[in-house]
């Protein structure tokens, strides 16, 4: 479920050496499942441990994880990274703002995760995102942008250049196209 690198572990073994006997990691999401989901890492005292926990084992520690955020930490990697501007401890979890899907959900669900996990969070840096708002029977996904893009001079370059060309490539032979319904009206919320 989670994968924590060497050096982060070697890390959280030094930071629970000064805490009492028996004190784990917690690793959690608030608000899971919603755009506003955010990960986090915390200690875990003993008296702390929930009966719906998860436990798992790595090299001198162990993580837990409450039940309800376990579905949305799949695939979710930490890491501690050393570099000329210091040492940060790194948390990325994919699912955190919606829940995997199978490979055999439908192709509206399917298109839904790869933008609320891989497209929007691109877009948000640019105070972006978008809105699948359905998918027509000729196989065009009608998409409605908002926040920043909704009147970026560069948003029919992200829409052909960037998230069409993506989406194509992971929905071979179900989806034809993309298509932009938003009424792009530029101010002071557009990214320029």
């Amino acid at each position: 479920m989670i994968t924590i690198s060497d050096t982060a572990q070697a890390h959280f073994v030094t930071l629970l050496a000064d805490q009492p006997d028996g004190t784990h990691i917690r690793v959690f999401v608030i608000s899971p499942g919603t755009a506003t989901a955010e990960c986090g890492v915390s200690y875990c005292p003993p008296d702390a441990v929930e009966a719906d926990d998860m436990e798992f084992e790595f090299n001198g520690f162990n993580a837990m994880v409450d039940g309800k955020s376990a579905p949305f930490l799949e695939d979710a990697t930490i890491d501690f990274v050393t570099d000329q501007l210091g040492s940060q401890l790194t948390l990325k979890a994919p699912n955190a703002k919606m829940r995997k899907v199978s490979s055999d959900a439908s192709l509206n669900e399917r298109i839904e995760y790869v933008i609320q996990s891989e497209i929007n969070p691109q877009l948000a840096s640019h105070g972006g995102n978008i809105v699948l708002i359905e998918v027509t029977e000729e196989g065009v996904a009608v998409l409605q942008f908002g926040g920043g893009c909704n009147g970026c001079s560069m948003v029919d370059v992200t829409l052909k250049d960037g998230i069409e060309k993506q989406l194509l490539d992971l929905f071979p032979g179900e989806l034809t196209g993309v298509k932009d319904v938003t009424e792009h009206q530029a101010g002071d919320h557009s990214y320029q």
